[in-house]
């Protein structure tokens, strides 16, 4: 399996996409990576990690895309930047999946220009995996149309579903449309159009979910629009980080806090783990013909890593011809 890597994408590119692809060597046996990118900039780090050649090559590319930029406008001017040429790739067969934590809406726009849409699929949609007190769930959009029409939604559940198959093996996912309460009658047009559709479809459909119902594993897979989802997605990821502080904070006031902490730490240790963004290292977007793997601005090494592995992972179900 060869993975192309956006080097240049990210608040601490290329040093931590560097690093993630090097550590992603241990848990995949069976991947190489390309990393695209400033060609020299790219040799002067893998040379300081002493990066196995056999399996990590560089790609160059000349050009970046900035955050400020329009996908519009990267697509007419940055088409030798990194994501470009690294879409390019897997659009040339030359790799199997392309990885980026840059742009997001350049990566997507990239993606369907390049790649194309999966039959049948009218609006790609970025699937991010959610914790739960249960198993994981599906949580679609998470951002890449934040408008949205019935149909777009029922369109998501049914890739939804098919990514939680193939994901978790799952054979019949249970699908829950986001919403302000559970009954039929709330919510908005949109909401109340698409809980029609929803319930005359395939899916296996169980109705309405509201917000402090999703993280109790009522549901295997939750569908909004974009703007609802991405919101959803940071609300979540700040609130984890807060209240992990918020509890590191409180047990370091006391003498016996401390020593609680003591015996507490392997549980708050697991609960991050549990809920860091970086353990999940980033999301697919759906409805594409091909595997990209959209990664947080913000990663880690760790993040690279793990998203590195998505990428193998979802490329190796073919997830995208589901």
């Amino acid at each position: 399996m060869i993975i192309a890597l956006d080097a240049m994408g990210g608040d601490f590119a290329p040093e931590v996409n560097i690093d993630g692809a090097i550590d992603s060597f241990q848990d995949n046996d069976d991947i190489r990576v390309v990393l695209v990118g400033d060609e020299e900039r790219i040799a002067k780090g893998l040379k300081e990690k002493n990066a196995p050649t056999d399996r990590i090559s560089v790609c160059h590319a000349p050009d970046v895309v900035s955050m400020d930029e329009s996908p519009s406008y990267a697509l007419r001017k940055r088409k030798e930047s990194s994501i470009a040429i690294a879409v390019d790739l897997v659009r040339d067969g030359k790799a199997d999946a392309v990885v980026s934590a840059g742009h997001s809406g350049v990566a997507m726009a990239m993606c369907l220009i390049k790649l194309g849409k999966a039959k049948g699929v009218n609006r790609p949609a970025i699937a991010t995996i959610m914790p739960s007190l249960k198993d994981p769930f599906v949580l679609l959009d998470a951002g890449a149309n934040v408008d949205c029409e019935p149909n777009n939604l029922l369109e998501f559940a049914m890739m939804g579903s098919a990514y939680s198959s193939a994901l978790f093996n799952k054979k019949e996912p249970k699908v829950a449309l986001m919403n302000i309460g559970e009954e039929e009658t709330k919510g908005n047009e949109l909401t109340k159009e698409t809980f029609k559709l929803l319930r005359k479809s395939h899916v296996n459909f169980v109705g309405n979910i509201e917000g402090k119902d999703m993280f109790r594993g009522r549901a295997d897979v939750v569908v909004c629009d974009g703007f609802a989802g991405n919101i959803t997605l940071k609300i979540s990821e700040g609130l984890s980080e807060a209240i992990f502080r918020m509890l590191k904070r409180e047990v370091g006031r006391s003498v016996l806090g401390r020593i609680g902490y003591l015996f507490m730490r392997p549980a708050l240790k697991s609960f991050k783990r549990q809920t860091d963004y970086a353990e999940y290292g980033g999301a697919p977007l759906l409805g594409i013909n091909g595997t990209c793997i959209i990664s947080h601005g913000r990663s880690s090494a760790k993040a690279i890593k793990n998203a590195i592995s998505v990428a193998n992972t979802v490329s190796m179900k073919r997830v995208y011809e589901t």
